[in-house]
């Protein structure tokens, strides 16, 4: 079959490869379009994946078309979205319900091969089958939706909370809709990149703008979000936290990214700073979520790519060109 493999640092291709067989508790997914993330572009600068080559792509949906011989939740003709992530289920973490940190963490698309293929393998308990009015073409975004929801959970919010937003690329863009709708008083966003800000304006934001200084929040924010993964950003958005605010890192940043912070201020004005990895309890709430409308896919997907060109596509996306980019085998 036809698939992109990321042979080396700096090096994607499109080439044949084996067809998948699935094991006893797996499934074979004919895959309708597998979306590009931040993280495959890690992966092609040697980052996240255990080794390579390896073929990418974990966000991804399709029709089953072969399964294993002792499943029977799913059958021939279904269409699901897929789950990249697999966990041990063993360890510490694992056995404390915070299976998005095992230790022995792997993941579709990232340490075995992924969506970025005509086929490709899942775990039967990994897939969840898409209602009829869903197209399966889109349900790629129901990944960085789930990853989105994971972040929601983290951060708790109360209601009427002032939200500011670095980044309105796909992330950026599902945050807000997600603030929209847990009940922010105000949703601000801050991109450098206009034509994406555009596509915040349009879903509705209370304000946007190149810098926040050209926002009209002196006190700061209660919920600062980055979803970018850039160092100015981050620096930035911890300065903009109000007092007994929240900073969430949500965007993934490469691992020499640093930034400064204030110890002093962070405990004189109680201000939390966390994370959120991935996915956790979150994809089939975001399979819900999207199956009633909480995303219009037409906004958010800018590109619908032959997977022949997925160098090309790493490309585009890597250029900051367009918002989320599937290619489709």
């Amino acid at each position: 079959m036809k698939a992109a493999v990321i042979e080396s640092v700096g090096r994607a291709v499109v080439t044949e490869v084996p067809d998948p067989t699935p094991g006893p508790r797996e499934v074979v997914v004919e895959v309708a379009a597998c979306g590009l993330c931040g993280t495959d572009l890690h992966i092609l600068q040697g980052e996240f994946a255990p080794k390579l080559p390896i073929v990418p792509g974990h966000e991804f949906a399709g029709e089953v078309v072969g399964v294993g011989t002792q499943v029977t939740e799913l059958a021939v003709g279904d269409r699901v979205a897929v789950d990249p992530s697999l966990y041990c289920y063993e360890c510490r973490y694992c056995r404390t319900g915070h299976n998005n940190l095992c230790e022995r963490w792997a993941a579709i698309g990232v340490t075995t091969a992924g969506g970025a293929a005509r086929y490709a393998l899942a775990p039967v308990a990994n897939c969840v089958k898409l209602p009829e009015h869903v197209r399966t073409q889109d349900a790629a975004l129901v990944e960085p939706l789930s990853c989105a929801v994971r972040g929601y959970d983290v951060l708790n919010s109360r209601l009427g909370a002032h939200v500011l937003i670095y980044g309105s690329g796909t992330m950026g863009l599902m945050m807000l809709e997600l603030a929209k709708r847990t009940g922010a008083s105000s949703v601000d966003v801050v991109d450098l990149n206009p034509a994406r800000l555009e596509t915040a304006v349009r879903l509705g934001v209370s304000g946007s703008a190149a810098n926040p200084d050209e926002l009209d929040r002196p006190q700061g924010w209660d919920v600062v979000v980055d979803a970018t993964g850039n160092a100015a950003a981050i620096q930035d958005g911890l300065d903009r936290v109000a007092k007994a605010g929240t900073f969430l890192q949500f965007g993934v940043a490469d691992y020499a990214t640093r930034v400064t912070i204030d110890p002093y201020r962070i405990y004189n004005q109680e201000i939390t700073i966390t994370g959120s990895m991935a996915v956790l309890h979150s994809f089939e709430r975001a399979a819900e979520l999207f199956a009633n409308g909480v995303l219009d896919p037409d906004v958010f997907i800018s590109d619908r790519i032959p997977l022949e060109r997925y160098p090309q596509a790493l490309e585009q996306f890597a250029s900051g060109v367009g918002r989320k980019i599937v290619v489709v085998p």
